[in-house]
């Protein structure tokens, strides 16, 4: 099995402690667990939206990089709609602002997260580019 150097804080490696009695015995769990859940949940909400709405999304991602404590719903919407009126990236991809706004208010914070690495990850992907945009908004 491939191995992956993770980087953990204190707090974190004594949870993985306490639930799993070693942090390694944790990790083996968490990070699989964690790849598994972040792709079904991806699946989950590319069908929630459009193709040219995802397309707003990635592309409001460009340029941006993602930290833990700014991984929320209200991160999200301002990001996407700030892009949507300095750029008009809806208008670009053909979206709808007021379809784009109603379907990302419903989500939940955890939801939203996963939109934000998804987004994110294509720009700092091998395969980035304007043509494969479209790829990725299908892939999964």
């Amino acid at each position: 099995m491939p191995q992956v150097a993770a980087r953990i804080n204190d707090e974190q490696e004594k949870w993985l402690k306490d639930y799993f009695r070693t942090k390694s015995a944790g990790a083996e769990f968490i990070l699989p667990w964690a790849v598994d859940t972040f792709f079904r949940a991806i699946s989950s909400l590319k069908n929630m939206f459009t193709p040219s709405e995802l397309k707003t999304i990635v592309e409001s991602y460009k340029d941006t990089r993602l930290a833990p404590e700014s991984t929320r719903l209200s991160y999200l919407l301002l990001r996407v709609f700030d892009a949507c009126d300095m750029s008009n990236l809806h208008v670009k991809h053909g979206a709808s602002r007021s379809s784009l706004e109603t379907k990302l208010k419903r989500l939940d914070d955890t939801q939203a997260t996963a939109l934000m690495v998804w987004a994110s990850a294509f720009w700092v992907s091998r395969n980035c580019s304007a043509e494969s945009l479209d790829e990725y908004i299908k892939a999964y």
